[in-house]
């Protein structure tokens, strides 16, 4: 546990494999799981539904536009939240300065879901996710895995593995490889965004 939680020490975790949770007491702990769950960018799996849901066109993507509301909508859930009002502020910190961002999925004037995680060289740290619509949440993690790869990220890491990122490709690799990738990806001189998203 930690007594205060800053914007340079959440990105020093990052770098060094580590990443912030609250407990239900609002208490901040630091995890690095071993095994640790990140998506292969090249073998990202898109399910049939999915791939025609992106091809109808049913959602909008933007990047940015509303960071404040998806982190709102992360934390948002009836079975209780590890997204402190400590670590929202300081991800929305980290947001103005360019290192954490959002990617939306909005229907009409709606916001329908979206993620938000953090960038740093070449490496994605995804965060959370939420829905409000369906397939809205998974449009948005396709949008984000194109991103990355058209901007040469080499790691996105999800920390855990869970049946519904399993679906999707993602595998678990021992905390040594994942430190060896994060290294290497640290390294690169990727932009997750630019002035004009």
């Amino acid at each position: 546990m930690i007594e205060r939680l800053t914007p340079a020490l959440v990105l020093q975790g990052y770098r060094v494999g580590a990443f912030p949770m609250a407990d239900d007491t609002g208490q901040i702990g630091w995890y690095s799981p071993d095994p640790r769950c990140v998506f292969p960018l090249e073998r990202f799996h898109t399910p049939r539904s999915l791939r025609q849901t992106v091809q109808r066109g049913t959602f909008e993507i933007r990047v940015n536009t509303a960071f404040d509301r998806v982190i709102a909508g992360c934390a948002d859930r009836p079975e209780g939240t590890w997204i402190s009002g400590e670590l929202m502020a300081v991800y929305r910190t980290l947001h103005r300065r360019g290192y954490a961002h959002s990617v939306e999925s909005w229907q009409d004037t709606e916001l329908a879901g979206g993620l938000y995680g953090v960038a740093i060289g070449g490496a994605f740290f995804g965060e959370s996710m939420f829905t409000r619509t369906t397939d809205a949440s998974k449009v948005a993690l396709f949008a984000l895995v194109q991103r990355l790869a058209k901007r040469r990220f080499v790691l996105l890491d999800t920390q855990w593995k869970t049946p519904h990122l399993a679906r999707f490709g993602a595998i678990e690799i021992p905390r040594n490889d994942y430190l060896r990738h994060l290294r290497a990806a640290l390294a690169l001189p990727c932009r997750f965004a630019d002035e004009h998203a």
